[in-house]
Order: C-alpha cells, then structure tokens, then sequence
C-alpha cells in the first residue's frame, strides 16, 4: 500500500490528513501527486467523488509560497460556488498545517468582505471564473505572479460557458506556471484548452466504475397523491439520512414546505434559491443536523454528499441513467443503501418501463402511511414480498 509520504506529501500535510482518518490515496491521488510535485504539468481525467480534491490540493500546498499582499501566487478555478466551498473544506485545515492562507471567491456573497480578506494578503485563492475576474477588475487581485493553478471540473466550465473567462484569466498570468487540469472528459473544446494552455502535459485517467443495480436496495412504491408527503416523512424518520430528488424547483421547494409542516427537519439545494441557503443547507445535512435534502438534478450534480441512507425518487426518474446517477450517492465507497420510488396509482406504466431499462422484474407496493414495512426500508427490499415478480 501506497502512502501519502511515499508520494512525496510534506509531513505536516500528512498528519493532518492521518488526523481526519485519510491514510490511504485513492486511485487518482497515487497516479497524479509525484508527477505534480516534481512541477509537471498535469492532465487528470476524473469524475467527482474520485478523490481529485486532494490529487491537487496537496501538491499545490506542498509547492506555495507565502505570497505579497494582494499577489496569490495559487490559484484554484472552479464552476460553481458549491464547488468551490467542497475545495475550500480540504484545503483549509490543510493549509494551516502549512502555514499558507486561502479563501473562496465566488458570486452571491459580499464583495467588499471578500476584497477586505484577500487585501490582507491570500496564499490560495479558490474561484469561479466570473467572480476573479471582477477581483481583478477592481484591483483586489493581481494574477500575474501566480506561480501555479489549477483548472477543476473543466468540462463543466464549459458546459456552463466558463471556458472563455478561464482562458482570460490564464492569458493575464505572466510568465511559465504550472497547471494541473481536471476534467470528467478531455475531448473538444477542453482539449483545445489543454493544448493552448498546458506545457508538455502529463495524463492520467481513471475510469469510474458505474454504480450497478445489484448494489443497492430497491422499493417502488405506490402511494395516493394525499398520502404521498406523509409516506415520505414515515420513510425519513425511520431509516436515516435521506435525499430527496425532485423534478422541478418548484417542486422542491414544495415538498420541503410539506415535510417541514409534517415534522421533518428538511431543506432544499436548486438554482432559485440564494446561495447562502443553499450553503446552510448543503451544511446542515452533511452535520446531520437536517434529516432530509431535497434536491433537482442540476443542482446536485457535482455535489459529493456523503453517508446518505437512503435516496427517495419523489417523482418517477425521466430515464434510467437518471435513476442509477441519483441512487448511486447511497451506494458509495462500498456501502449500500436503499432507493426508493414513489408513484401515483396512473403512473404504473412508467415504473415498468423503468424496470425494464434497468433489467429489475421487482414488485409494485401499494402502500399507506400507516406500513409499518416503512420503517426498515432495507429489511423491506431484501424481503421475499420484492422479490422478482
């Protein structure tokens, strides 16, 4: 086995993460950190949750210097501000072990306060593209001594349209600097940036395994429209930590009204909603201190939420990829979990196409608030009664 010291981390870095549990590199961290802290640029081809925070985290810690006032001389790009916080979370107790400082930038909080830390002088600055450049514009941030950076989730830069304001940013760097890139894929317009952008490029790819049917539970359940929110609640409060999707916005912010009023200590992520909600909320379930995360796709994609219990489809999934993605965050790193499907009684056929793309032959319930099979969500899908119809 591999250790984090043999792959050349600093001490400091390494009892910090052995402090956190972290003694072991995943498949990413092994093939990616030597290469990074030798000073070669690196390509990385890695899906969230693979462990690609800390393939660049570390080396870039382990090569910063302390930097002038104003001057970072690391930079972090990433799309979005929940991804933003998820690097923030790792590189903060990591760079107090290195006695560097580091802060995240993005759109949606107060720009003043954040011009007022980094004019007491940044190490680490973690960004989304659109917010350092307005950093920049107001002359917060000079990026012309940064010495390394790195470019996380570039697929979804562009997918999102960032890619022209990362490639400003980049063009604005005086000077050779060291730049790791990580990205789900490497092909068009992410290629076109690793070609332009990236000296002599090392390149790295692991290829995530795919969540199969066989390692998790599964229930369809057939409810009443006017039961539905109370057979959600029941589900909640007896099996665990649960993650609600939904197909709309709207439709999350409903059923979070709705469980709340029924007893349940439940929030909701979407695009609608003001970051700092979203942020408290993204917080409060990862504490435990929420029961219940309602969630659209699009906002929890790229969101690595750990120990989820369970994972209710509230509504019947549009396709079965969608459904093997959602209920894939109860079967991570080895553990399973239960997803469950919940159904109107005219929605029948539906589910029954979804089984059929997912090669499961299991039994439709028909259940009330009052199930008392609600209560072990994992007893009821190992049981004879959902066995292969």
């Amino acid at each position: 086995m591999t250790t984090f010291s043999e792959l050349g981390v600093p001490e400091p870095l390494c009892d910090t993460l052995a402090d956190q549990g972290i003694t072991e590199p995943f498949a990413i961290q092994e093939l990616t950190i030597g290469e990074a802290l030798a000073g070669r640029d690196v390509c990385g081809k890695a899906k969230t949750g693979s462990g690609k925070t800390l393939a660049f985290s570390l080396p870039m810690l382990a090569l910063t210097p302390r930097a002038a006032d104003g001057h970072p001389t690391t930079l972090m790009l990433t799309p979005t501000r929940e991804l933003a916080n998820q690097i923030a979370a790792v590189v903060e107790p990591l760079a107090k072990a290195a006695d560097l400082r580091s802060i995240a930038t993005y759109g949606g909080t107060n720009l003043d306060r954040q011009i007022e830390l980094l004019s007491g002088g940044m190490d680490i600055v973690i960004a989304t593209p659109g917010r350092l450049i307005d950093l920049i514009d107001r002359g917060a941030v000079n990026v012309s001594g940064i010495q390394r950076v790195v470019v996380d989730e570039a697929d979804r830069m562009a997918d999102m349209g960032f890619l022209p304001q990362v490639e400003w940013v980049l063009r604005h760097i005086d000077g050779q600097h060291q730049t790791l890139l990580f990205s789900a894929t490497l092909d068009g317009v992410v290629d076109t940036l690793v070609k332009r952008h990236l000296r002599d490029p090392v390149f790295h790819e692991v290829t995530e395994r795919e969540v199969t049917v066989s390692e998790m539970g599964h229930l369809f359940l057939s409810v009443h429209k006017m039961d539905r929110v109370r057979v959600a609640a029941r589900i909640i409060g007896a099996n665990g930590r649960t993650l609600l999707f939904t197909r709309t916005k709207r439709g999350a912010d409903q059923l979070t009204r709705d469980l709340r009023e029924a007893g349940v200590q439940a929030g909701a992520i979407h695009g609608d909603l003001p970051q700092v909600k979203r942020e408290r909320a993204l917080a409060n379930f990862a504490k435990g201190k929420l029961a219940a995360l309602v969630a659209t796709d699009v906002a929890a994609r790229g969101l690595h939420i750990d120990e989820v219990d369970v994972v209710v489809h509230y509504n019947v999934p549009p396709e079965h990829k969608t459904y093997l993605h959602r209920s894939g965050r109860t079967a991570r790193a080895g553990r399973s979990g239960t997803a469950v499907t919940m159904f109107l009684w005219d929605e029948e056929l539906e589910v029954r196409q979804l089984q059929r793309r997912l090669g499961l032959r299991l039994r439709l319930h028909d259940v009330f608030s009052n199930d008392e099979r609600l209560d072990d969500l994992a007893a009821f899908a190992a049981s004879g009664d959902n066995a292969n119809r």
